[in-house]
């Protein structure tokens, strides 16, 4: 069994780390999607989003829409590397209704986080918090909370995610309880399937019992992980105790390396992937700051599957790009403090950044989403310059106004 497709992936550039040439890159996709906005188009959708069946209007969302530009400009902007996104309360008020009709032919994730109206909500308050803001987005999250796709990108987890980072910008209880409300639904899901206790997706007219980031396992439990602190003793510890045994129990092993399949079970057909949203580097993002010992030695061998695998070919961005498995590298930079992750990280950065300039040049355009595109690449680099390791939209990132990389 080999856990990792090496034709999905590319030798490294051998480019050293050099800070100013990674600022040089965030400067160049800054000013390059500030150039490109306009009122009424927004930002255009990238053919590699669209894949050949351009939308009928802007794409509006967290994960690859004009929301989760923003949601990166503003993270950028609090660094003082990018302007203020004040500029952007009209855009983000008209973005609402635009995703409705949006979403509208799918029928299904309107409250969504990465893709619905929660994510541009939280976006909207986060450049210009107000009350009535606040309020709606209660109602969104808790109408998200029973939704039975049971993962990140259109379930609770997500809209979990959104009432953790609410939690912390405010203090206030009631985001507490709205998260509690999704951690007591996923338990209520939960299924017996061999050694782990897993969740079924309903997703795309299937069930399929999913293990990735995006949408299974792997998202479900990092949003419990980023709220361990606001339950109680008993259920927090049954919660650790319920990750450590899927996690392990899930994990396929290969030497010094582990991986995680797409789908549970492995079968002979089984697709294995190294991607923040299916694999590895999901499980690490997700799990890294559960300080369990437990998990030390799977979590390290998924680093290095990692960084055994390489960079991934499709790209630089975090969804499925050699951004997003780089940032498993800085997580266990601040679980383990060793700095080989660090390096690790930085030397995937510049590899990140020879890839977006050729899609660039390729493409005559840059890719403006912050999950599939280069403004999370950017927050990338400038991760990688501080040594931090917030990914954007799913941890509660230091807000350094005005510092300089």
């Amino acid at each position: 069994m080999r856990l990792f497709d090496a034709a999905r992936h590319q030798q490294l550039s051998g480019a050293r780390w050099d800070a100013d040439v990674a600022r040089r890159a965030i400067d160049a996709i800054v000013r390059d999607c500030e150039e490109r906005f306009s009122d009424d188009g927004l930002w255009p959708a990238h053919p590699l989003d669209h894949e050949g069946h351009p939308p009928e209007g802007p794409y509006t969302g967290v994960f690859f829409g004009a929301a989760g530009v923003i949601y990166a400009l503003d993270v950028l902007a609090r660094r003082g590397i990018a302007r203020s996104t004040a500029r952007f309360e009209w855009t983000l008020a008209m973005l609402e209704g635009a995703n409705y009709r949006e979403l509208r032919a799918g029928g299904c994730g309107m409250e969504s986080y990465l893709m619905g109206r929660s994510g541009i909500l939280l976006t909207h308050y986060r450049v210009a918090p107000s009350g009535d803001i606040s309020d709606r987005l209660e109602k969104s999250i808790a109408a998200n909370t029973d939704h039975p796709t049971r993962e990140l990108m259109w379930g609770a987890p997500g809209t979990m995610h959104a009432a953790l980072l609410m939690h912390a910008w405010t203090g206030e209880r009631r985001w507490t309880e709205l998260y509690r409300s999704g951690t007591r639904a996923l338990a209520a899901s939960l299924e017996r399937h061999g050694e782990a206790e897993l969740w079924t997706q309903q997703i795309w007219g299937y069930r399929l019992v999913m293990l990735g980031a995006a949408h299974g396992y792997a998202g479900n439990a990092g949003a419990i992980v980023g709220g361990l602190r606001l339950l109680e003793p008993p259920e927090r510890d049954a919660w650790i105790k319920h990750i450590v045994a899927a996690t392990l129990a899930t994990a396929s092993r290969e030497g010094p390396l582990s991986n995680w399949p797409p789908e549970w079970p492995v079968t002979g057909r089984t697709k294995w992937l190294v991607q923040w949203c299916h694999g590895a580097p999901g499980f690490v993002i997700a799990l890294a700051n559960l300080r369990d010992s437990r998990l030390d030695e799977v979590l390290l061998a998924a680093g290095e599957l990692i960084w055994t695998a390489g960079p991934l070919a499709k790209g630089a961005g975090l969804c499925h790009g050699t951004a997003g498995n780089g940032y498993a590298f800085l997580k266990l930079f601040r679980r383990t403090g060793d700095e080989r992750w660090l390096d690790r990280a930085r030397t995937f950065a510049m590899h990140a950044i020879a890839q977006s300039d050729t899609h660039a040049a390729q493409h005559g355009m840059r890719r403006y989403s912050l999950y599939t595109g280069d403004l999370g690449t950017a927050v990338y680099l400038m991760h990688c310059i501080e040594g931090t390791d917030q990914c954007p939209g799913l941890d509660v990132e230091l807000f350094a106004t005005g510092a300089a990389l």
